[in-house]
């Protein structure tokens, strides 16, 4: 694969969706509700979203299963573990009173940079494998449900419809 084609998927659609849908009212409390509870990863449920409201692609649960192995390593072995050390970081980088703390909200600043771009690589292992898959996915008309609701599902949750993030989905693809 080319430079401009490792570009192309690093700055996906789907990336510019997930940003932009992520920062609209309430979709990110719900999100993160949703992955403590759960243990979801949030990557997979915006990629749900995304193949849903723009894509108009149903994914079905084996759709779903296959994407989500493309990035269960990556997830587990690189994404949640900078997570747990930028949260393990937050206590001494927002401490007032201990003189460490500047140099702990420097090394959370990075790990937080570095754990988005984590997050941005699997994307892009997602943006992937839906391109080479989306060809023989159904189209449906309320995809975008019936995805999050087969994910959540997945996830061991029937009854989260994700309000917040179908509005702001449905408005970004409108």
């Amino acid at each position: 694969m080319s430079t401009s084609e490792d570009d192309a998927e690093m700055a996906s659609p789907f990336w510019a969706f997930s940003l932009a849908v992520y920062a609209a009212d309430g979709v990110a409390e719900e999100c993160l509700g949703l992955q403590e509870r759960l243990g979801l990863d949030v990557n997979l449920l915006l990629f749900a979203a995304y193949m849903g409201a723009v894509e108009g692609v149903r994914l079905t649960p084996a759709h779903i299963a296959s994407a989500q192995s493309v990035v269960a390593e990556w997830h587990h072995d690189v994404v949640r573990p900078l997570r747990t050390a930028r949260q393990a970081l937050k206590a001494t980088a927002t401490a007032t009173d201990d003189a460490l703390q500047p140099a702990a909200a420097a090394l959370r600043t990075q790990v937080k940079r570095s754990e988005l771009e984590a997050e941005k690589i699997e994307q892009a292992m997602l943006w992937r494998w839906s391109r080479q898959h989306i060809h023989d996915l159904p189209r449906e008309v309320d995809a975008l449900t019936a995805n999050l609701r087969d994910v959540l599902a997945a996830a061991g949750d029937i009854d989260a419809p994700s309000p917040h993030l179908i509005l702001a989905a449905n408005a970004y693809s409108a």
